[in-house]
């Protein structure tokens, strides 16, 4: 027999979240899982029927809908299908899956790589099949909810360091028994404050204490180095981190994510990653479509630099009209607005007039430090990025975040 409602905590959990959404909605307040019917690009897109400038997008290059990454998807298709028939340990992998595999190896320059179905799925199963119960694992606060997922289900012993302190990491390694297995993990690029590792020093420490380094990339393929091909290329380092996440459906537009390192790290994970030997494999058009996204970003280095000219004229732009950008210095932009109820209504205004952007509140921030999050890309034109810092201006006026 069921529990009344009262005493029913799935029930009571379900019966919050419905007040709260109905709150948002009578409000006119809630933005989120609009369908959005044309992307255009990613520059803007097609809301309601209406064109509106897409700063939510992470689309970092601007590759949607590139004609060479289409075409693979559809040469694809027209060879293979649209799935596959099972999972890849028993029923086969497709050539492409080799051949994309090989291509983020290459670009990575690790010995191997290996994919999966979604980036969370790769944080979920890379940790714990790396960890056990007597090891550790040590996170930055800030690190995405996929790391932390990761590192309660492996079962090590979790352990956080604060955001991007190696004072507070050190502390943290030193009150770790030497002789123990541990694995140090942080996001490269910050996924809501738009902030770098300081991966000199995390390099240098993991040495130190002996300890492997996973870096999740999601948000720094494609932005950061000269190239775009990451967090090392923007340091200046070769190889120093030991294990390579990464996604495939934010600069790179398909979906999926990998892990690249040496061949032995690789083998052991195709082995005994339960996402990888249960899960079907990634969709053959999907597969080339990432496969050919990467030859792009190589033959066409242009939109690294534009990304970054870009990203630099919204950061500073924002900054000198009068808004907390945090410590941003890439692609992903906090607005902090302060409490949920002022990211709400800075959103709708700024929706009102053409710009796509969304809030986040808390829990998936701090309480306090509920932000509009945006994006910029290297498919905005400058004019129309100034645009869109005029209209945030008026509605941060309008809201008291910003003076005259």
């Amino acid at each position: 027999m069921k529990l009344t409602k009262e005493l029913d905590n799935i029930l009571l959990r379900i019966d919050k979240m419905k007040l709260r959404l109905l709150e948002l909605q009578q409000g006119d307040l809630y933005f989120y899982n609009k369908a959005i019917t044309e992307l255009n690009g990613g520059a803007t897109v097609i809301v309601d029927g209406r064109t509106m400038g897409m700063y939510a997008s992470y689309s970092y290059l601007g590759l949607i809908g590139h004609p060479r990454i289409n075409q693979a998807a559809k040469l694809a298709i027209e060879k293979y299908g649209t799935g596959t028939h099972g999972v890849r340990s028993l029923a086969g992998s497709l050539p492409i899956h080799i051949e994309l595999e090989e291509t983020i190896a290459n670009y990575k320059h690790t010995e191997s790589a290996i994919t999966f179905s979604s980036g969370y799925v790769t944080n979920l199963t890379a940790i714990s099949a790396l960890l056990g119960r007597e090891d550790y694992v040590i996170s930055d606060k800030l690190n995405h909810a996929s790391i932390v997922d990761g590192c309660i289900m492996s079962g090590a012993k979790f352990v956080r360091f604060s955001h991007n302190d190696m004072d507070s990491l050190e502390k943290r390694l030193e009150q770790i028994p030497k002789n123990a297995a541990k694995i140090v993990i942080s996001d490269a690029v910050f996924s809501m404050d738009g902030d770098i590792i300081n991966l000199p020093k995390l390099v240098e420490l993991c040495k130190k204490y002996q300890a492997w380094l996973m870096v999740d990339e999601a948000h720094s393929i494609g932005v950061l180095g000269t190239t775009g091909n990451g967090i090392e290329e923007h340091f200046g380092l070769d190889n120093a981190i030991d294990i390579k996440m990464g996604t495939l459906s934010k600069t790179i537009p398909s979906v999926g994510g990998y892990i690249a390192g040496n061949k032995d790290l690789i083998q052991y994970l195709r082995h005994t990653s339960r996402a990888y030997i249960f899960s079907a494999a990634l969709p053959p058009a999907q597969a080339a479509a990432a496969n050919e996204a990467f030859k792009v970003i190589i033959d066409e280095p242009w939109r690294v630099e534009c990304l970054s000219k870009n990203s630099k004229i919204f950061i500073n732009g924002l900054k000198t009209r009068g808004f907390n950008t945090l410590n941003t210095k890439t692609a992903i932009v906090p607005i902090i607005c302060g409490d949920d109820i002022c990211a709400y209504k800075m959103t709708k205004s700024t929706q009102e007039r053409g710009i796509f952007v969304l809030p986040v509140v808390s829990p998936a921030v701090q309480s306090g430090l509920a932000r509009l999050r945006a994006t910029i890309t290297a498919a905005h034109d400058p004019d129309d990025i100034e645009r869109a810092m005029d209209i945030i201006k008026d509605a941060g006026k309008e809201f008291g975040l910003i003076g005259d």
